[in-house]
């Protein structure tokens, strides 16, 4: 062989390990089988159902929800299948992995932050190939670097979960949604290669990273690894509304039914002021499987267009003090995902003054 083709060869050798190392990644969302998916939606139920570990799941196949035959806190269901290269790195640290877990009601052995920080709560786990972004609801999640993830008090109340899977280049911009939102970031390791904003991000407890002027919000299409698009909302505390009636509600251009927490100091009502270009009605009763719970056990933040195929999973409630502060949501305009979210509103709260609409296909619930 000359040294020309041995050249060749070589470099041809070197483009399909690269290649291979592109596909290599274990930090995917992955499904109750452990089955790599692009995106997936949880739905846990109360313990007023008396299911307080059981939970729905929907991703890209299932066309909306489907009970999941296991416990939410299990070592092999869909959240463990999922941090499980974040568990694997608290056994033994590798080169190549990081990760940001934030909570604005961090587990033990961290105190509450201030609320100057977003009220938020999600994990970023990532390598040079792929990463995930698992926005959710739930207080002291996950436990303190321990395989046993879930908290005790993670069984009273409803919580959403939402994961997409992200190509590496992604995560700058994550890390700049994130600069928006503000989280406190209670555990971390990124590493000084990784994009400046996520180590930025990672570092905001001790070096605050937020915006320093106006606007004080960023709205930014992120494309999934299998080519997805999701819009991500983030508010910084500047911002001074509700993310729904101030923000997305702009954008989806529909009336919006949202779910956030009921046992509030300060909560919104629904809003059909001629302020905003459509109403936004606060969701007060949910029904799944025959079990409807109120919103004063339901612990999760999500809103859907009332018609259309508007859905976002978030991390911020309709409350006074709420509008003072960090937070966003994820959005998909998918018609299966936003349909299997009306289904299971139960009741909601009519405007004590609404201004006439023609929007003649908001449903009677």
């Amino acid at each position: 062989m000359t040294m020309a083709g041995y050249r060749t060869m070589m470099e041809l050798l070197f483009s399909v390990w690269i290649l291979f190392q592109g596909c290599d990644s274990d930090v995917k969302c992955r499904d109750d089988n452990g089955n790599e998916v692009d995106w997936y939606i949880i739905y846990k139920f109360p313990k007023a159902t008396g299911y307080d570990l059981s939970y729905l799941y929907m991703d890209e196949s299932t066309n909306g929800w489907k009970e999941s035959k296991k416990a939410i806190n299990s070592d092999s269901g869909t959240l463990a299948n999922t941090l499980k290269p974040l568990f694997d790195f608290y056994k033994r640290t590798t080169e190549g992995l990081g990760y940001i877990l934030y909570n604005d009601q961090p587990p033990e052995p961290y105190d509450r932050p201030s609320a100057s920080f977003g009220h938020s709560k999600g994990v970023v786990i990532l390598d040079k190939q792929t990463g995930v972004w698992l926005s959710h609801s739930t207080p002291n999640f996950p436990k303190y670097r321990s395989e046993d993830f879930w908290p005790d008090s993670g069984r009273v109340n409803a919580q959403t979960f939402m994961c997409v899977t992200y190509s590496y280049k992604e995560f700058k911009e994550i890390g700049l949604q994130l600069k928006y939102i503000h989280p406190f970031p209670f555990d971390h390791h990124i590493p000084t290669t990784f994009h400046n904003d996520l180590q930025r991000v990672a570092q905001s407890r001790h070096q605050r990273f937020y915006p320093k002027e106006k606007p004080w919000f960023r709205v930014k299409i992120l494309t999934s690894m299998n080519g997805r698009k999701f819009s991500s909302f983030a508010k910084y505390t500047h911002f001074g509304d509700d993310l729904y009636s101030g923000l997305i509600v702009n954008y989806a251009q529909q009336n919006l039914y949202v779910k956030s927490w009921g046992s509030m100091k300060g909560p919104l009502s629904s809003n059909c002021s001629s302020s905003i270009p459509h109403h936004v009605y606060n969701v007060k009763e949910v029904k799944i499987l025959n079990e409807p719970f109120r919103d004063t056990v339901d612990h999760s933040k999500w809103c859907v267009t009332t018609v259309g195929g508007w859905t976002c999973i978030a991390d911020i409630n309709r409350e006074e003090s709420q509008m003072k502060r960090g937070g966003g949501a994820i959005c998909t305009e998918n018609l299966a995902v936003a349909e299997a979210f009306r289904s299971i509103i139960h009741s909601y709260e009519r405007c004590k003054r609404a201004r006439p609409h023609s929007d003649a296909q908001d449903r009677e619930l």
